[in-house]
This record gives C-alpha cells, sequence and structure tokens, in this order.
C-alpha cells in the first residue's frame, strides 16, 4: 500500500462553528437531479419513454424542482424538455431546472429550449478548485472569476428571450477543493452581476463534486460560506454533495445543520463514479425522527421498481430503507429483540414507534412484515415466534417458542438454508395441529350446565387406531376429558401447568387457539399442544389432544 504518494486535503480552521448543537427540523427544498446526473452516469442512457416515466414518478414523488438535464449539449435531452413542454407535462407548480456552461452559444441554445415553461431554474457553473485552475484551465483566480461573472452577464441578458419566471442558480464546482475566501469572492461577484435582475433569490450551490475529506470539515464550509454572504436572506444555499469516501448521506445532513437550505441529489443515489446523495434516504432518516419530509414516498417498491427498469441498474440488498434485506433479521437475538419489542409496542398503545433494530416501521413504506424476520440455522425462538404472530396470527406462549424453534432450526440444519414462513406454518400444523398418533380426537359433546365447577364430558377417540368411548367429570372441560382418557388408556399420567388461549381471527366465522402445556408425571417431561377451532371449549380439548401425542412422542423418544 503506497500511501506515501498522497498528502492530506486542506481543512478549514474555523473554531466558531455552531453547527454541531442545531438539531434538523424541517425538510429542505429538494431537488432532483435523476435526469441529468443520474441518467449521464448511466452505461446505457434513459431513452426519451424512460426519461418521461422517471419524470412521471417524479411528480408524483412531490419534487418541485426537478433539473432536466443539459440541453444545449444534448440533443436527446433538448428533444425530451420540448416534449414535456409540447404535451404540456409540467404542472404549474413544479421548476424545472436546466444547466449550462457559462459560454454564449450554450446559453443562447438553453433560453431556446426552456422557451413555454413558467418556471425556470437556470443553472450555469465553473470549475474554480485549485487543482482544475492549474491543471485544467491554467487560469489564475481573477480569470476563473471572470468566467462566473460572463456566465451570469450572458443569463441576465437573455432575460429578454424569456416570458417565464426565472431563478439563476450559481454552481463553483469543486467547492470542496476551493479556499472558501475564494469561493466566496466568486460567488458575491455573481451576485453583484445578477443585481437582482429578477425577485427571486439566487440559488448558491455549493457541491462536494469529490468527497476530500470528513463531512465534519464540509459542514464547516458550509456554515463559513452561509454566515459570510452579504446578502444571505436573499440566498436559497444548495449542497449537491458525492459520494466518493462513502460519506454523502452525512455529509448532506451536517450541511442541513450548518445552514443549507437546499438538497440536490437522486433517487437511491445513482450518479458519476460512486453516485449522488441518495434523497430518499436523507428524507427516510428526517421521516424516522418524525419529520415531514414532504416527499410522498410511502411506497419504496414502487420507486425501486421504476427506477431499476428506467436506469437498467439493480439496488443492492443492502442499501438503506429500499434493499430487500435492511428490515431483516436471520439473527436470534435480533429477532427476539424485535420479537418483544413489537408485543410491548402494542401492549402500550400509544401509536409511538419503538422497536429495536428497525428504525421506522416497514409498514409505513410500503414493505411488508413477512420478510422483517427471516428463518435460518441462526435464528433463535423470538423469530420464529415473530412470525409465526406476524404472518400467521398465532401468538405462541413464551414457554412453548423454544420447543418449536428447535423444531425449526433442525429443519433449516437439514436443507442447509432459509425456512419460508409457509414452511414454518406446515411444520406447525404437522407438529401440533394436525397430529393424530397416537390419540386422535373423533368427538366430544361437553355438559358444563352444573355449575362452574363440574363439567361432564363425553369422548370418543382412537388410541394406536382401536376406537375408545368414555363419559367423566371434572371442574372443567380439560380435567374431565383428562379423567375420560384415563379411564381407557390409564398408563396415560399428566397434570396440565398451563392454558392460554386468543382469537385468530373476527367476524361471524372467527377462530381461537389454544395451548397447553402439560407435564409427564413418568419423566417430568414437559410438552405442548396446540387446538384450534370457532369453539374454544373444543379448541382448548383439541389442544389437550396435540400435547398429549406429543408427550407420548417424547416418551418414546426418551425410553
Amino acid at each position: 500500500m503506497n500511501y506515501q504518494k498522497y498528502r492530506k486535503n486542506p481543512v478549514l480552521h474555523y473554531p466558531e462553528r455552531q453547527w454541531p448543537d442545531k438539531e434538523i427540523e424541517k425538510a429542505p427544498i429538494w431537488c432532483s437531479v435523476d435526469l441529468r446526473d443520474g441518467n449521464q452516469a448511466l452505461v446505457e442512457p434513459m431513452n426519451v419513454d424512460e426519461k418521461m416515466e422517471m419524470f412521471d414518478l417524479l411528480i408524483k414523488l412531490g419534487f418541485k424542482e426537478i433539473e432536466i438535464g443539459f440541453p444545449a449539449a444534448s440533443q436527446i435531452e433538448y428533444d425530451f424538455l420540448r416534449k414535456l413542454v409540447d404535451e404540456n407535462k409540467i404542472p404549474s407548480d413544479v421548476k424545472v431546472q436546466v444547466l449550462s456552461q457559462c459560454r454564449q452559444e450554450l446559453i443562447d441554445k438553453t433560453f431556446e429550449a426552456i422557451q413555454g415553461i413558467p418556471n425556470v431554474v437556470f443553472h450555469i457553473y465553473n470549475s474554480t478548485s485549485t487543482l482544475q485552475r492549474d491543471v485544467v484551465f491554467h487560469k489564475n483566480k481573477e480569470e476563473i472569476k471572470q468566467i462566473a461573472i460572463d456566465g451570469t452577464r450572458m443569463v441576465k441578458e437573455g432575460l429578454s428571450k424569456y416570458d417565464g419566471n426565472l431563478t439563476l442558480e450559481y454552481s463553483p464546482e469543486s467547492f470542496t477543493g476551493t479556499e472558501v475566501d475564494y469561493a466566496l469572492e466568486v460567488c458575491e461577484a455573481v451576485y453583484k452581476e445578477w443585481d437582482h435582475a429578477t425577485d427571486n433569490k439566487v440559488i448558491f450551490n455549493l457541491p462536494a463534486t469529490v468527497e476530500m475529506n470528513t463531512p465534519n470539515v464540509y459542514a464547516d464550509q458550509i456554515e463559513w460560506m452561509s454566515r459570510h454572504f452579504t446578502e444571505r436572506d436573499n440566498i436559497i444555499l444548495s449542497v449537491h454533495p458525492h459520494n466518493d469516501r462513502g460519506t454523502g448521506i452525512a455529509c448532506t445532513e451536517l450541511a442541513l445543520l450548518a445552514g443549507a437550505d437546499r438538497v440536490e441529489g437522486t433517487l437511491l443515489g445513482n450518479g458519476e463514479r460512486t453516485g449522488n446523495i441518495d434523497i430518499l434516504t436523507v428524507a427516510y432518516n428526517m421521516f424516522s425522527q418524525g419529520i415531514d419530509p414532504k416527499l410522498n414516498i410511502e411506497n419504496i417498491n414502487e420507486i425501486v421498481e421504476v427506477c431499476e427498469r428506467c436506469t437498467k441498474m439493480t439496488t443492492d440488498m443492502r442499501h438503506p430503507y429500499a434493499g430487500k434485506l435492511v428490515f431483516t433479521a436471520f439473527s436470534g437475538s435480533h429477532q427476539d429483540a424485535i420479537n418483544k419489542g413489537v408485543a410491548a409496542m402494542k401492549e402500550r398503545n400509544d401509536g409511538i414507534w419503538q422497536v429495536p433494530y428497525l428504525p421506522i416501521d416497514p409498514s409505513d413504506i410500503g414493505r411488508k412484515y413477512e420478510p422483517v424476520v427471516r428463518i435460518n440455522s441462526q435464528s433463535g425462538k423470538g423469530g420464529v415466534a415473530f412470525v409465526m404472530d406476524e404472518v400467521y396470527g398465532y401468538k405462541i406462549p413464551k414457554k412453548m417458542q423454544r420447543e418449536f424453534a428447535d423444531v425449526i432450526q433442525k429443519l433449516s440444519e437439514e436443507k442447509g438454508g432459509e425456512v419460508k414462513p409457509e414452511e414454518i406454518m406446515k411444520n406447525f400444523r404437522e407438529q401440533y395441529l394436525e397430529l393424530k398418533d397416537p390419540f386422535e380426537l373423533i368427538f366430544v359433546d361437553i355438559d358444563d350446565s352444573k355449575g362452574d365447577e363440574l363439567t361432564e364430558v363425553s369422548v370418543d377417540f382412537k388410541y394406536n387406531g382401536e376406537k375408545f368411548h368414555s363419559d367423566a367429570e371434572g371442574n372443567g372441560p380439560i380435567d374431565a376429558t383428562r379423567t375420560a382418557i384415563r379411564q381407557c388408556v390409564p398408563e396415560i399420567d399428566f397434570t396440565v401447568e398451563d392454558y392460554s388461549e386468543h382469537s385468530l381471527s373476527v367476524g361471524a366465522h372467527a377462530k381461537a387457539a389454544a395451548y397447553l402445556e402439560i407435564k409427564d408425571k413418568r419423566n417430568e417431561n414437559i410438552s405442548f399442544g396446540v387446538g384450534v377451532s370457532s369453539n374454544i371449549t373444543r379448541a382448548s380439548i383439541r389442544g389437550l389432544f396435540s400435547a398429549i401425542n406429543r408427550m407420548v412422542r417424547k416418551s418414546r423418544e426418551y425410553v
């Protein structure tokens, strides 16, 4: 690793910083650059139909500022922009942003392209960094500043060719590699040249064209600029972070703390090199803190589907919020915590989401609960219990969870991978609900008309294939049935340790589930059983037979 060939990038000495003590309290102005940055970065750029679908999605999501592209430099972008105008696709409250270098022929062509659009952000830029001044442009500071001034003058002169509402945006490209006092000097020169040519505020966009340092350094640069603009109230301070160091989201959020008003980015972070910042991630982060993101992003699946189709790119399974596995826990300890957190939240019933490992409710962004907990050999009792509850409605008692989890873990080890919810339910039915060996309940009649202390039962059942009929009484249907069974098969001796029940559904055809825990008197083994019926008493009797069958199976294994 030849690290000696690299040098640390300079940092801003700024002890007066105030951003560390601030909090994000509201959503910024969002500007999507999917149709420019996100398009130019594709191996196969979008065609007109794909651009139209992406534009429609951005409108649906609620973006009020959308950068279309570089209409003076690309015929397809020029044609697409005109198609939006001709087909009246641009809502009256949406600003279309167009980009141009500070060259007369490009600015003239751009004005031609925006005719008929009611609201436009005219975005000009030139690179101001020390490196690009030296190796790309071979110009000094004054010459670079003059490029920005000339470009501003060209846009101001072009206003006579446009009858809509125009906002000027200027970017000192490669801002992160530019001395802040020089970046300010250039922006102030642009502002002076513009001289309030329109009543709209001027947008100064300070991009992290290349991430060059830690996010706190970018925040210092943004705050320094924000506090040194001479007419800050007439300026919209915008940021456009890239993700070269993998800290684009952090840069964006710290920039908002530092005074940024506006954020440019793309859906899912597509863009040159390592990409732009993912607007969705920043917005969902705000949402998770109880802040309205001011975007209609409640259906992440639809957003991903459209983006993948239009860009021909895939979304990583671990991509924040959008990835297929980001709300999924395989770890047993994580699953147990999620299971307990959901149960506690339901018990509190205060409408506040607080669940370990899940910063937001997946259903709030269109994700289903089914994949939240996925079961493999690394999973535990909490995960299996969560799947049974959230997917199928069975609230397995805590003591029983370990027993059934062992069954599923063994299955996972045998098949060598994930056990789907339907496989878990299949095993639940086989192990508990449909277990008919050696006992099979045929018929039961219950008479509890003689008071709370006495119940009579009449039971028909099979044991090892042989039919039996037995009448008995007890201090409840379970106790009476236990006695009835022992009258015919005396070697079956157990005590009932615990019982619980709950409804599985509501309405005229509602069913109930009953869970029984019994102890084998011969060897102290604990067994569990489950019964389901539209009648809770019948469900409890079925649960008893289920538990006895499991007890007998364990006894055979024990012997």
